[in-house]
This record gives structure tokens, C-alpha cells and sequence, in this order.
């Protein structure tokens, strides 16, 4: 039970930051997220580790813990290694692609149009990222399904750092 309820709430955190709701450099006080989850501050402890297990969390001693703040080298060799994952992913999944997996892809397609067309900055960002995902998911590969997971949301934060508005409408 305690382990299922960190890992709720380092996934609401990593959403929130994902979703640009919680911005670079924010302080995460225990006991406010104690309060606002219901949990003790020790769940809360716990929950903040897994998450800067991610590097979306920055854990200080005797500071406590804030959402992360890349520096551009960082940001350049995650993009750097993305970039890599992505190109291999997607020559294989051209060499094993079905017409059941593009019907896949291309909903997720009109979904991200849809979110794009209604401003909804957190689920486009949430939605572009998870295309590479879900084509990973589609081609059976969990592995490679959750590394690209972890290296979306770290990109989620270094796009709200580093990216311009109209970098963003072209992604």
C-alpha cells in the first residue's frame, strides 16, 4: 500500500511538471505535499527520492527538495540521446510497422491536433511526448517504452527552460 502510494505521488509530481505546473526551481516543501496528498511526510520523503531518481527533482541537504533546473549542457545531452533512441526506434518500427500500429499512430496524431487547436499547453506537451511512447509500446518494447518516458519528462522541463513559444508551435 505505502509503496503504491509513493509512486502515486511522484507521479503527480512529475505530471505537474510536465504539464509546466510546477516550474524549475520550485521549492517542494514536505509537509505542504503531506498535506495537500494526505500522507505522512515520510511517503512524501520517499516519493521525492523516486523522482529525483528521474532528475526531475533536485534533493539539497538541509534545503530540501526543488523541481530541477537543467543547465544547457545537460539539455543538449539528453536532447543529444533522445535523438538517438528516436532514429533507431523509428527505422525499426518502419521495418516491422502494420496498418493496425499507423491507424495507431495516426490517432494519436489527430488527438495532438486537437489539444494544439484548444491551447492545452500541459496535454499537448504530455500527448507529443507520449507518441514516441506509444510507438515504442506498439512495437513490444517496454525497455525502450520506459526510458523514452524518463528522457520526455526531463525534456518536458528543459523545453519550459530553454524553448521559445514559436520553437514550441513547430515541435
Amino acid at each position: 500500500m505505502e509503496t503504491s502510494l509513493t509512486w502515486s505521488i511522484a507521479e503527480s509530481l512529475t505530471k505537474a511538471i510536465v504539464e509546466h505546473r510546477l516550474m524549475p526551481g520550485t521549492k517542494l516543501p514536505e509537509q505542504k505535499l503531506a498535506n495537500h496528498f494526505g500522507v505522512s511526510r515520510t511517503l512524501v520523503r520517499q516519493a521525492l527520492f523516486q523522482a529525483s531518481q528521474n532528475r526531475l527533482i533536485k534533493l539539497e541537504p538541509t534545503h530540501g527538495a526543488f523541481v530541477a533546473t537543467p543547465s544547457i549542457e545537460e539539455a543538449r545531452q539528453v536532447l543529444a540521446v533522445r535523438r538517438m533512441l528516436e532514429a533507431g526506434m523509428v527505422r525499426n518500427f518502419a521495418a516491422q510497422q502494420t496498418p493496425s500500429r499507423l491507424l495507431e499512430l495516426k490517432a494519436h496524431v489527430a488527438a495532438e491536433k486537437k489539444v494544439m487547436e484548444a491551447n492545452d499547453v500541459g496535454q499537448c506537451t504530455e500527448l507529443l511526448g507520449d507518441f514516441h511512447v506509444r510507438m515504442a509500446e506498439l512495437m513490444g518494447n517496454e525497455v525502450l517504452a520506459q526510458l523514452l518516458g524518463e528522457l520526455i519528462s526531463r525534456c518536458a522541463l528543459i523545453t519550459l527552460m530553454y524553448q521559445s513559444a514559436s520553437a514550441a508551435e513547430h515541435s
